[in-house]
């Protein structure tokens, strides 16, 4: 597929906007970022572009004020505007840092760089101006917005702040000025509730409120100019928790309250803890009020002494005992870890796992099990790592359907294709790769195109419902390319990539390979460095959508294990408010 076959995007198709509003309450300090950075990925993989407004980090607001004073006493409101913003400034970057780290594409944008201007006293203002097209035009190269939450703009003092609380009309401001359908405010309460729960913890909670009532009930819970401009502008706001599968909808709708939703933490037993399994024990650690951890199975414990609050064992058995709920394997290999995770699904545990090979030479057997165990089994980080690539076939299935995908899949092999371009023997690569943790002490998965046409048969079964064993995908071995050849495509404008391939033929036939091929520069696939992966997907409709992200490495495929781990956790313990509000279900997670 190549750039100019993709078919003009309507209006129906383009992603869906969300705003989300992270506040000081839940930006406490520099730990929480990886937390939020979390929460705003379960948007992008429901397929959603993000605008994340961001406070300054808690009490950080107050000391620039304080020190606004110790300096310049009563100094002008205006001076005083320009320090205090700074908080904000520093927060945006920082999320948009975090962000970064787990592959999604972010940037951070400055009140001057998207024409935000507001009107009224310099401490106290209110939003008025806003350049839409401007930051339409960053979202079409990115999948999140980061903007600061509290300031703005202004024609005579040139910097100001919209007052406490101003973060919340920031996210209404947006929502509203970029036709987002929902700006949610994410709390450290999941919701407005009759009575404050801190005084009452059997306190019932809202499902929905019309503004009028919202304003009354939520003081000190939501700017009331927020409210104000939501009702003004019809902008539903939704108030949630972190990772929260329920909300409090603020919209034209009557108060309703919602069922209690009893909570406790899941048994989690995790299986692994290399790069990536250190990632996600440090995501389960931070939510102790949902999971509760079995020892860790590792190959040596003693390694791994002196973690606080964590144990660890050599022994499956202690790993597994207590009939864990859910079950995070992490481990590697085809067979081995298939026979674990077939008898957790059938014994009703749920499964999350980034096992490709196992999953595209078990994926029968497993998905039985699941079906037998009344269980769920969950790996969108098998393919793509934290590229949401299944998430997007899972979409476009509900709609128009998939014809078509190539992906640059392997990090490995965009290492050792861009040392041949630059003159390298190909045994030279493969051990600078090594060197590098790029490659495996046995390099044959990646260099012959295993590990590749793994994932091309997940795809197959993914987007087409067709079984296609790996060995069936036809492969060329990097150990093939010469650096003649390489320095030959360069000088032709061309890259040297290693592309799987799918494809859906009018007969019923799937076509399905892994190919080392030279794309032109401005390929979509052709720029891929690295651990990046990429992807074009034709939909039914002749319509060619582009995915971005990386494809290995500890952050990205850990955000994309605990992703299905909260979806799993979401799905055992109430209905995802996501979901409520008609989005696409998260792949992979089947039962």
């Amino acid at each position: 597929m190549k750039p100019d076959d993709q078919a003009p995007e309507a209006e129906e198709d383009k992603p869906k906007l969300c705003v989300l509003k992270f506040g000081s309450s839940v930006l406490g300090g520099l730990g929480d970022y990886a937390a939020v950075a979390q929460e705003v990925f379960r948007h992008v993989r429901e397929g959603e572009q993000v605008v994340a407004v961001v406070s300054a980090l808690a009490g950080e607001t107050d000391n620039l004020l304080a020190e606004a004073e110790a300096v310049g006493g009563e100094a002008a409101p205006a001076l005083a505007a320009r320090l205090v913003r700074t908080g904000e400034f520093r927060s945006a970057a920082l999320m948009a840092l975090a962000l970064s780290r787990i592959g999604v594409r972010a940037c951070a944008l400055d009140p001057h760089e998207m024409g935000l201007f507001a009107q009224g006293p310099a401490m106290d203002s209110d939003l008025c101006e806003l350049d839409a097209r401007a930051v339409k035009a960053k979202l079409a190269a990115h999948e999140v917005l980061v903007v600061p939450g509290f300031t703005a703009c202004h024609a005579e003092h040139g910097a100001v702040t919209l007052g406490r609380g101003g973060t919340d009309l920031s996210a209404v401001f947006f929502a509203e000025k970029l036709g987002a359908e929902r700006v949610r405010l994410i709390k450290d309460v999941d919701g407005v509730y009759a009575e404050d729960p801190a005084d009452n913890p059997r306190a019932e909670r809202f499902a929905e409120l019309d503004y009028d009532r919202a304003a009354a009930a939520s003081k000190g819970l939501i700017q009331p100019k927020a409210i104000e401009a939501a009702k003004a502008a019809d902008v539903v706001i939704e108030v949630a928790a972190m990772g929260a599968g329920h909300c409090t909808r603020v919209a034209r709708a009557p108060a309703r309250l919602d069922a209690p939703r009893p909570q406790r933490p899941l048994r989690v037993a995790l299986l692994g803890c290399g790069a990536v399994g250190a990632g996600v024990l440090a995501h389960l650690k931070s939510r102790p009020d949902l999971f509760e951890l079995n020892p860790v199975l590792v190959r040596d414990p003693e390694k791994h002494a002196g973690k606080p609050g964590v144990t660890f064992t050599s022994r499956p058995d202690r790993a597994l005992s207590g009939r864990p709920e859910l079950v995070i394997e992490l481990m590697g290999g085809p067979d081995y870890p298939a026979t674990v995770m077939e008898a957790a699904l059938q014994a009703g545990a749920s499964v999350a796992t980034a096992n490709k090979a196992a999953l595209a030479r078990h994926h029968a057997a497993l998905h039985a099990a699941a079906r037998a165990g009344g269980a769920h089994v969950a790996y969108s980080a098998a393919v793509g790592g934290g590229t949401p690539i299944l998430e997007t076939v899972e979409r476009l299935k509900s709609g128009p359907g998939v014809v078509a995908v190539e992906g640059v899949m392997n990090g490995t092999a965009n290492f050792l294709l861009d040392r041949l371009k630059e003159g390298w023997a190909f045994d030279d690569a493969v051990k600078k790769a090594q060197e590098l943790g790029f490659a495996e002490a046995d390099p044959a998965a990646d260099v012959d195109g295993h590990d590749a046409a793994d994932k091309v048969s997940l795809l197959v079964k993914e987007a087409f419902g067709v079984s296609l064993s790996p060995r069936e995908v036809a492969k060329d071995s990097l150990r093939d390319v010469s650096p003649e050849r390489s320095k030959k495509a360069a000088a032709e404008g061309k890259a040297l990539k290693q592309v799987g391939r799918l494809e859906l033929k009018p007969d019923g036939s799937v076509e399905a390979s892994v190919r080392i091929l030279a794309l032109p520069l401005d390929h979509p696939l052709a720029g891929a460095r690295n651990e990046e992966n990429r992807f074009v997907v034709r939909d039914g409709a002749g319509r060619v959508h582009a995915l971005f992200g990386k494809g290995a490495g500890r952050w990205p495929t850990a955000a994309a294990v605990f992703a299905d781990v909260m979806d799993i956790q979401r799905k055992l313990c109430g209905a995802d408010s996501l979901k409520l509000q008609g989005a696409a279900p998260a792949r992979r997670l089947s039962a």
